[in-house]
């Protein structure tokens, strides 16, 4: 079995290498079966997006087995973001998301505001504008970032100068389960990558979120708008992000109480059985198409 994450719907700039290895796929005896993984949501391509999906499902059609989206269909599918012009032939299985297990210790006090960045490649500015925003608002609390492990060393030493005179902020690299660490606070500020929107859903936190949209990227903001429709959080675009701007929201976010709804959750299990069966050339069990429940708690 040959599992490509993502190809031929991204990461193109690996095409030089994966193509000759699925080609090799092509000759072997036998023939492995070839499958390719996807989150939920694709970045949008704007005026590319019709030549970048046709390429995309004729390299699909002709190297794949499978394409398996790691989403609930109820809550996004595949075709609201890939639209080639021939119909892709490649069998699409939705597996659910592939999270983690919800919070299930009680917490009897919420406390605190948490800010994560995912990884912490591309969240300086969130850091930055949380600390300043803290700092403006003069709370009772305590301010956690979370840094990440990809943080670099100046940005960490940057965030170390900018809080070390204040006892109030508190800085941490990494934690064992952000999801916990979510839950146990008043209120989460974070950007929308798939396992950090995850994690939000699983704690069911009151949540900020800034979407990373630089370099014409699209998903996070595509996820956050989606899981903003369903009451589930509260969006500040990266683009009005401002120690002020921040400070507004976290007020408003602060009494936010967010929609209790279903996802599908099991996609570690269900990506597992569906592999299983493809692989003995069974027809996996019929896709879970779950209805997403919200209403207010």
């Amino acid at each position: 079995m040959l599992v490509v994450e993502l190809f031929p719907f991204g990461r193109k700039k690996f095409e030089r290498e994966l193509v000759p290895l699925l080609e090799a796929a092509q000759t072997m005896s036998p023939r492995p079966l070839v499958v390719c993984s996807l989150r939920d949501i694709l970045v949008a391509r704007g005026g590319e997006q019709r030549a970048h999906d046709e390429r995309a499902r004729m390299l699909a059609d002709r190297y794949f087995d499978a394409v398996l989206v790691h989403a609930d269909p109820a809550f996004v599918r595949l075709d609201e973001c890939f639209r080639p012009i021939q119909p892709m032939r490649t069998p699409v299985h939705y597996t659910g998301f592939v999270a983690g297990r919800p919070v299930t210790h009680a917490v009897s006090e919420r406390n605190g505001i948490l800010v994560s960045g995912g990884g912490g490649r591309f969240a300086e500015s969130l850091f930055m504008a949380a600390i300043e925003a803290h700092r403006r608002a003069r709370r009772a609390t305590v301010l956690t970032i979370v840094a990440g492990p990809l943080c670099d060393v100046a940005t960490w030493q940057r965030l170390y100068t900018a809080s070390s005179s204040d006892p109030s902020i508190r800085l941490r690299r990494t934690v064992t389960d952000l999801s916990a660490e979510m839950a146990a606070s008043q209120l989460s500020i974070s950007q929308c990558g798939y396992n950090t929107a995850l994690d939000i859903v699983r704690a069911r936190v009151p949540a900020l979120v800034v979407p990373f949209a630089e370099r014409g990227e699209t998903e996070q903001t595509d996820r956050a708008r989606r899981l903003e429709a369903l009451g589930v959080l509260r969006v500040l675009t990266a683009d009005r992000l401002t120690a002020d701007t921040l400070a507004a929201a976290i007020d408003d976010t602060l009494s936010f109480q967010p929609a209790q709804f279903a996802l599908d959750l099991g996609g570690a299990d269900r990506t597992t059985h569906v592999l299983k069966a493809l692989a003995h050339g069974e027809k996996p069990a019929g896709k879970r198409h779950l209805v997403v429940h919200a209403h207010l708690a």
